[in-house]
């Protein structure tokens, strides 16, 4: 019978303080475009309504715009403006020469479709990397915006040196935002990645039986603490991007950010884990300010 690791062996893999890495290396380059005469990038955002989650997380963009040196725009309206007013505030963007790339914060209100919104923005300024057109030159192996959560994943494997060639990977959760395209990141026959991943869902049937195979478990379902410690084997690396907000009287906020894996009951299994907060949700600002610097360079799309 296989034991697992002791308390406090496992390694935290710090996402906020990769990102920061990231950003410096970000900035130094656009200091090299600026002293070469060229211009800086600029990333614009929509944000519609006043979802708190939202707010922080556009919030935390533009602040990260100004950490890099890059211009920024936001673009606020309220939850009633219609789906026609919104595309045309896209196309709007589409047009404008300055604006490198923008993005369109997701939820939206319900009676406006997310995926025509997305579909309206052009490949070339889609730095969330959602649009159809980036997501096929994925699936193709060809460049690409590649979605920036799932990209800021591989990312942090890659700079904590996690072995993934050969691995088994279960991806819990199928969204088109996180888990679909991680799942074929890690797949695709790159460094990291050649995994033998598992994508499983609200259907799988035999869940736990299936997690307890895998050598990295990603975790972006959105459940808080859906994952136990019962389902993960010792020595696996655990990726959770779940950031759900429930309710805690005894903070001050009112509510504090759990994740999709249960920390306590899991970390003592693990050879490498995330926490939430400070691990993959600030390598999603960090990849979408990469994503907004090759736009504007045109290394995906020539400009």
């Amino acid at each position: 019978m296989t034991t697992a690791p002791e308390a406090d062996t496992y390694q935290l893999i710090d996402g906020k303080k990769t990102a920061e890495d990231i950003k410096v290396e970000i900035a130094a380059e656009v200091e090299q475009l600026k002293a070469a005469g060229q211009k800086v990038p600029h990333l614009a955002a929509i944000l519609v309504g006043h979802d708190g989650g939202s707010e922080t997380y556009v919030r935390n963009k533009v602040l990260a715009c100004e950490r890099v040196g890059y211009g920024s725009t936001l673009l606020r309206f309220e939850d009633n403006i219609t789906e026609a007013e919104l595309l045309a505030q896209v196309e709007e963007l589409n047009q404008e020469p300055e604006i490198d790339g923008f993005i369109v914060q997701l939820p939206l209100p319900k009676h406006i479709d997310p995926e025509k919104v997305i579909e309206a923005i052009r490949p070339e300024k889609d730095v969330d990397g959602f649009h159809p057109m980036n997501i096929g030159r994925m699936v193709a192996g060809l460049p690409a915006l590649l979605p920036a959560t799932p990209s800021g994943i591989v990312e942090l494997l890659k700079r904590y040196g996690i072995k993934t060639s050969g691995k088994h990977c279960v991806v819990i959760g199928r969204s088109n935002i996180v888990g679909t395209p991680v799942s074929i990141l890690l797949a695709k026959n790159l460094e990291p990645g050649n995994c033998t991943v598992t994508l499983c869902h609200s259907r799988t049937a035999n869940l736990a039986e299936i997690t307890r195979q895998a050598d990295i478990v990603v975790a972006a379902l959105g459940r808080p603490e859906f994952v136990t410690g019962d389902m993960v084997k010792p020595g696996a690396v655990v990726i959770d991007v779940g950031t759900t907000r429930v309710e805690d009287a005894s903070r001050k906020s009112g509510f504090v950010l759990k994740g999709d894996v249960n920390f306590t009951e899991v970390a003592p299994q693990a050879s490498y884990i995330t926490p939430v907060p400070g691990g993959v949700g600030p390598m999603t600002i960090a990849m979408l300010l990469l994503n907004t610097l090759r736009a504007a360079k045109g290394d995906v799309y020539p400009r």
